[in-house]
């Protein structure tokens, strides 16, 4: 059996210097040897590990038929994002997992084929037989621009509001461009556009205008797919010191609002050490982050141990080769302050003891304390529901139902919420936060959905 092919990377201690792509794509050479491992199974496990079902067999062989364009067109039956999907979904959790090959050997690498075939490839738009139906999408995360190109593939009128001045959600603001170049970003977004989706960014929906005036503006579905950007803190003395941030602002204020640049207009306070507190993905790429923009010392700080991390293995990999320093059984009890600046953490030091309901061994306290010298934090702890759309929703006497922590309450299976036309999906929903691809399978089921309302109306 073939060996996996690997992408060429940057070495680490450049690569720490600069915001470029991490890994090169495979070449056409390497493709077509990893095309060529894949067994074409009858039962495809791979498609049942992936949230929107591409069919990977169908283009992996396709792939290794020769045939590029009827690959990436294979790919976009399911989702218009395979350059985004290829570079930043857990594959190895998902779609490869379940891959047979794994079982003796290493699985296929499906992400990175995706990713080849979707850099390599353009969607073709055909003709669209135009509805007359109206839906508004909210958020141009990865929710609601999967949901706004299934709806407008069948000819309704789609318009998509954002909050922020670039479109892309969490894609552009939340991963940095050394793991999604943003030119394959805006390439996915402009096949929207080709295909007729139109954008209107610096709305923030709930403030600039209400979901009841979309509704009496004539749109005939909603979409909220406006992701979950409330920041989760840790309670302690100290949190409110300059120096700290939430994962939030500190990946915003560098990956949108260029933050590391000198001549930017709202630069970032570059110390000498940072903590990272979490062990998401979230807190890899802001590790990764404070890496590239100077700190001398980056710290990720973890009340488990290695093994319960949930990030992706190849970004604890990476941030491990870029330097970052690991501190495990360490769960924060303070920061302390001077003269109204971080000026170094107290962590209480932990142990494992029986599983949680997340299945992972709970951190117990142990009684021993240890000072850590740190400038900066920046909390990476998971978020929660931005609740100004639900808060508008409700002035205006709409029955919108949510559950305790502020997610709007769905049906899993189709995305409704408990007012008719109005759909919800991905973050702001009460799976909170997840994957990409699972955010888009959220949008392609809403869709659905809306289609077969529409088709009633």
């Amino acid at each position: 059996m073939a060996v996996r092919q690997r992408q060429h990377e940057q070495d680490p201690m450049v690569r720490r210097t600069n915001f470029d792509a991490v890994e090169s794509n495979l070449t056409d050479e390497q493709a077509k040897l990893e095309a060529a491992r894949c067994l074409n199974c009858k039962n495809p496990r791979c498609v049942q590990g992936c949230p929107v079902n591409i069919n990977i067999p169908g283009f992996i062989h396709a792939l290794k038929e020769g045939d590029l364009e009827k690959s990436g067109e294979i790919i976009r039956e399911s989702s218009l994002l395979p350059s985004v999907c290829g570079r930043v979904c857990p594959q190895e959790r998902q779609c490869e997992s379940k891959c047979v090959l794994g079982i003796k050997s290493e699985p296929i690498a499906i992400g990175a084929l995706e990713r080849y075939v979707g850099d390599a490839t353009a969607l073709k738009v055909g003709e669209i037989k135009e509805s007359g139906k109206k839906v508004a999408i909210v958020g141009s995360g990865c929710a609601g621009i999967t949901a706004a190109a299934d709806l407008r593939k069948e000819g309704h009128e789609v318009v998509v509001f954002e909050a922020l001045h670039k479109l892309g959600g969490v894609l552009r603001y939340g991963i940095p461009p050394f793991r999604l170049p943003r030119t394959f970003l805006d390439k996915e977004i402009d096949n929207l556009k080709a295909m007729g989706v139109k954008f209107h960014t610096n709305v923030v929906v709930g403030k600039s205008i209400t979901v009841k005036q979309l509704k009496d503006d004539g749109f005939n579905a909603i979409v909220i797919g406006s992701g979950a950007g409330l920041p989760k803190m840790m309670g302690i003395p100290g949190e409110n010191l300059n120096g700290v941030f939430s994962a939030n602002e500190f990946l915003t204020r560098v990956n949108l609002m260029q933050a590391n640049l000198e001549e930017t207009a709202t630069p970032i306070r570059v110390g000498e050490k940072a903590a990272i507190i979490g062990g998401g993905n979230v807190a890899m790429d802001a590790a990764r982050v404070a890496v590239r923009v100077g700190f001398k010392e980056v710290y990720i700080v973890y009340r488990r141990t290695e093994a319960e991390l949930p990030a992706r293995l190849e970004e604890i990999r990476h941030a491990k080769e870029e330097g970052v320093i690991f501190k495990f059984l360490h769960a924060p009890t303070e920061i302390y302050n001077k003269e109204g600046y971080v000026n170094g953490m107290k962590f209480e030091v932990m142990e494992l003891g029986e599983a949680d309901e997340s299945g992972r061994r709970k951190p117990v306290p142990t009684g021993k304390f240890v000072d850590l010298d740190v400038d900066t934090v920046v909390v990476a702890l998971g978020t929660g529901p931005n609740p100004t759309i639900q808060g508008s929703m409700l002035k205006d006497n709409m029955d919108l139902t949510t559950d305790k922590k502020g997610y709007i309450v769905i049906n899993a299976e189709t995305g409704e919420t408990s007012i008719d036309g109005v759909y919800a999906g991905g973050d702001v929903a009460p799976t909170g936060p997840s994957t990409a691809i699972n955010a888009m399978g959220a949008g392609k089921r809403a869709a659905k959905a809306i289609n077969e309302y529409l088709a009633q109306l």
